[in-house]
C-alpha cells in the first residue's frame, strides 16, 4: 500500500498566497486554470477568497483547475499528468492508495502553514489517451475537458474534504516555517519519494520537505503502524 502526499491549491508561486481557513474549516483555492476549464471561482463560491488571497489578481470572473473534484456521495476525482503522473506510474501507485492533499493556508492573522485537507481512496484509474469517458465530460473535470499530455489520468474514488482545520492535520511545526513538518513516527528517513537527502531528515522527528513538486509516496506495504495513522488522518478528515 502507497500513502502518496499530494500538494494542491494556491501557494506563493500558484495563485499568489495561501488558502483561507474559513469558519474553522480550510478552503483550498484550486489554482488558475491551464489547458482547460469550465469553472470559475465565482461558480464554485470562491471569488471573494480567491481575490483576497491573490491581492487582487483572481477573483469571481476568472476560471480556475479545479482538481482535486469532490463531488456528491463522498467521491472525488482527480487529474495528473506528465512527469507527476510519471512519478506515480514509477512509484507503482495504484488501486487501493490512498491521496492524502495537503497545501498551504492561513487563518486571519496566523502564520502559514502546510495542513492535509483531503483525501482520496483510489478504486479506478481511468487514461485519457484514448478519449476521456462522456460523464467525466459532462461532470466538467478538466483533465477530461481538453488533453494536458500524452499520459493524462484521472484518479476516480471514495474521498472528502476536511471538516475542520484541526491540529492534527497540520503537518508544518508550531514555530515554522512552512516547510518544516513534524512527521509521523512511522515515517523514516529515504522513506519518502523526493525526500531522499539525509540532511532533510532532522533531528526532534522533523522533514524538511522539498520548495517544488506535487506527489510524495511512501511506500507502506503491510506495517500496521502508517495504517493505523493513515486510519486516524481520514477519521479526522470525517470530522468523526
Amino acid at each position: 500500500m502507497r500513502i502518496i502526499f499530494s500538494r494542491k491549491g494556491f501557494d506563493s508561486a500558484a495563485g499568489g498566497g495561501p488558502s483561507p481557513i474559513v469558519g474553522g474549516a480550510p478552503v483550498s483555492l484550486p489554482i488558475p486554470a491551464g489547458a482547460a476549464s469550465d469553472t470559475t471561482y465565482g461558480d464554485l463560491g470562491l471569488g471573494d477568497h480567491a481575490h483576497a488571497a491573490s491581492r487582487g489578481r483572481y477573483g469571481a470572473q476568472e476560471a480556475c483547475h479545479h482538481d482535486p473534484m469532490f463531488v456528491e456521495k463522498g467521491r472525488c476525482l482527480f487529474g495528473q499528468v506528465g512527469a507527476a503522473q510519471t512519478h506515480l506510474e514509477n512509484r507503482g501507485v495504484g488501486v487501493g492508495d490512498v491521496f492524502l492533499f495537503f497545501g498551504l493556508f492561513r487563518e486571519n492573522g496566523g502564520d502559514p502553514h502546510h495542513r492535509i485537507f483531503g483525501f482520496l481512496e483510489i478504486e479506478d484509474i481511468i487514461p485519457l489517451a484514448g478519449g476521456a469517458p462522456d460523464w467525466l465530460v459532462e461532470r466538467g473535470h478538466p483533465h477530461a475537458l481538453a488533453m494536458h499530455g500524452s499520459n493524462d489520468t484521472v484518479y476516480s474514488g471514495h474521498g472528502q474534504v476536511a471538516a475542520r482545520a484541526s491540529d492534527a492535520l497540520r503537518l508544518t511545526v508550531q514555530e515554522g516555517p512552512p516547510s518544516i513538518w513534524h512527521r509521523p513516527a512511522w515515517l523514516k528517513p529515504g522513506g519518502l519519494s523526493y525526500h531522499d537527502r539525509p540532511d532533510r531528515w532532522l533531528r526532534g522527528g522533523r522533514l524538511r520537505s522539498v520548495a517544488r513538486g506535487q506527489e510524495f509516496v511512501a511506500d507502506i506495504g503491510r506495517r500496521k503502524a502508517p495504517r493505523d495513522w493513515l486510519a486516524a488522518i481520514i477519521e479526522e478528515i470525517r470530522g468523526s
